[in-house]
C-alpha cells in the first residue's frame, strides 16, 4: 500500500489493530455458542465480551512481541488476550485451528472492501450519467482504428462508459457474495472438535454465510473471483481513462482533465496542460490487474491445505482493494470535472471534408440500384481524393460533380446524405436502454 494511493477508510479496513479486532470477534462469538452447548463454560464468553465492553486498546506491539518468540500469529494473539482477559482465557479456540480465523477475517475484510467499492462505483456512476445527459446531443465523431468512422454524440460515449461500469457493479455484488462465508471446522475440516452449530452461530454474527465444504481452509476459487472482478473493473477504469487521454491530445483536444489554478503540467514547459491523472489512472489499473494471477494461483493448494496462499493475500488483500478504491474516486473526480469542448468536436467532425457520410451515399447508390461493388467504388474514388487533398476537398461537391454518381441520385438527393441529425435519431431509445424511460 502506498499512502499517495490510499484513502483512510478502506486502508482502516486492513490495519493490525482492525483485523485482531475481527479475529476476537470470531474467537469471543464462538465460546459463547460453545458455552450455550456446555463446551466450555459459560463464563467464558462472558468474560470475553466483559472484557470487550471496556473498549480496550488493541496493543499490535505487544502481540508482535509474542509472535516474534511463537513464530505464529494467531498463538501470539491468543497468548495476548489472554494476559489481559485471565484464567477463562483459557476456553478461546477450542476444536478451532487458525485458518477458521483468518479465513474468515479475511472474508470479511474483503466483503466490507466490496462495500466501499460498490459506493465507488454508484458515485461513479452517477457523474458519468449527468455528464451523459448533460451531452447527450453533443456531436462528435466516432472513431475506429483511430479514424474517423461516422457521428456520434459525446452523451453516446458516456452511456457507454455508464452500462459497463453498471456491469460491473453486477459482478462485484455477485463477488461480494461469493467470497462471503466462514469457516469453523477444525482441523482439515471435518467439525471433529468444534460442532457445526457453532460454524452457523458465528457466521450470523459475523453477517456471512456457512462454507458447505472448507477443508481447513475455504476454497480459494471464491477469492480468485472476487480479485478477477476487480481486474475488470481496474480495466474498465482504464479503458475511459484511454479515452480521456487521447481526446486530450493536442491536434484532438475535444475533452481534457480540469486543470486547476496554480496547477503545472511541466517543470520545463510552461505550456504544458498533461492527462495525469488518467495517465495515473492507468498504472494504477496495471497494479490492480497484478492480483489478478496470483489469485487464480492460490486456488491449487495441497491436499487439505497448506499456507502457500496466505502470503500472497497478505499482499494483494489490501494493495487491490486500496488501490482501486483510490482509482475509482479519482476517475469520479475527472469525469465530474471534465472539460468537453463542443466547438472543437464540431470542427473535427468537419475536418475530412465530409467523409463520415460515405456510407449513407454508397448505401443510397445500392438502393438506386447498382451493385454494392460500384457503389463502393463510386463513392471511394471521390472519398479518396478528399483524403488526400487532407480535408480540403468536399466530398459533397465531388459527387454532386460526378456524373456516375448523379446518373443513380439526384442532386437533392445526395445532399440529404449529408444530413449529420440523421445520426442521431436512436440516441434516446440507446439512452432508454442504458439508464431506463
Amino acid at each position: 500500500m502506498v499512502p499517495r494511493y490510499a484513502r483512510p477508510t478502506m486502508t482502516a479496513i486492513w490495519e493490525p489493530e482492525a483485523r485482531y479486532r475481527i479475529w476476537f470477534e470470531i474467537e469471543a462469538h464462538a465460546a459463547v455458542k460453545m458455552g450455550e452447548m456446555g463446551t466450555v463454560p459459560a463464563s467464558a464468553g462472558q468474560a470475553l465480551w466483559d472484557w470487550w465492553a471496556t473498549n480496550p486498546t488493541i496493543d499490535v506491539a505487544a502481540i508482535d512481541a509474542i509472535e516474534a518468540v511463537t513464530k505464529h500469529d494467531v498463538i501470539a494473539f491468543l497468548d495476548w488476550v489472554a494476559q489481559q482477559v485471565g484464567p477463562e482465557a483459557r476456553f478461546m479456540h477450542q476444536g478451532m485451528t487458525s485458518s477458521d480465523v483468518l479465513d474468515t477475517t479475511l472474508n470479511v475484510q474483503l466483503v466490507k472492501a466490496a462495500d466501499i467499492l460498490l459506493e465507488d462505483l454508484d458515485a461513479l456512476l452517477a457523474a458519468i450519467k449527468r455528464r451523459a445527459e448533460e451531452h447527450k446531443y453533443t456531436p462528435t465523431i466516432g472513431r475506429s482504428h483511430g479514424i474517423h468512422a461516422e457521428p456520434v454524440t459525446f452523451g453516446l460515449k458516456m452511456a457507454e462508459a455508464y452500462a459497463e461500469f453498471a456491469r460491473c457493479r453486477k459482478r462485484l455484488v455477485a463477488a461480494r457474495e461469493e467470497v462471503a462465508t466462514c469457516a469453523i471446522s477444525g482441523a482439515v475440516g471435518t467439525f471433529a472438535n468444534v460442532d457445526p452449530a457453532v460454524e452457523q452461530y458465528v457466521a450470523d454474527k459475523m453477517g456471512l454465510e456457512i462454507e458447505p465444504v472448507s477443508t481447513q481452509v475455504i476454497p480459494r476459487d471464491r477469492h480468485a473471483m472476487f480479485f478477477a472482478v476487480l481486474g475488470v473493473i481496474a480495466s474498465s477504469i482504464e479503458r475511459l481513462a484511454i479515452e480521456v487521454r487521447h481526446l486530450q491530445r493536442t491536434e484532438v483536444l475535444e475533452a481534457e482533465e480540469y486543470f486547476s489554478p496554480g496547477q503545472k503540467g511541466s517543470s520545463a514547459m510552461p505550456h504544458k496542460r498533461n492527462p495525469v491523472l488518467t495517465e495515473n489512472l492507468t498504472g494504477l489499473a496495471r497494479v490492480v490487474r497484478s492480483s489478478v494471477t496470483p489469485a487464480m494461483e492460490n486456488v491449487a493448494l495441497w491436499h487439505e491445505r497448506d499456507i502457500s496462499h496466505s502470503s500472497v493475500e497478505r499482499f494483494i488483500g489490501p494493495d487491490a482493494t486500496i488501490t482501486l478504491d483510490f482509482a475509482l474516486a479519482r476517475l469520479t473526480g475527472v469525469i465530474d470535472k471534465l472539460l468537453v469542448y463542443p466547438e472543437r468536436m464540431q470542427k473535427n467532425l468537419d475536418r475530412m471534408g465530409g467523409l463520415v457520410h460515405s456510407q449513407r451515399v454508397l448505401l443510397a447508390l445500392t438502393q438506386a440500384g447498382l451493385t454494392r461493388d460500384q457503389s463502393y467504388r463510386l463513392v471511394q474514388r471521390n472519398a479518396m481524393k478528399v483524403w488526400e487533398s487532407d480535408g480540403q476537398l468536399s466530398l459533397l461537391e465531388l459527387l454532386k460533380a460526378d456524373e456516375e454518381v448523379t446518373a443513380a441520385l439526384p442532386v437533392e438527393v445526395i445532399e440529404e446524405k449529408f444530413n449529420l441529425d440523421y445520426h442521431f435519431k436512436q440516441v434516446d431509445t440507446i439512452f432508454a436502454r442504458v439508464f431506463g424511460n
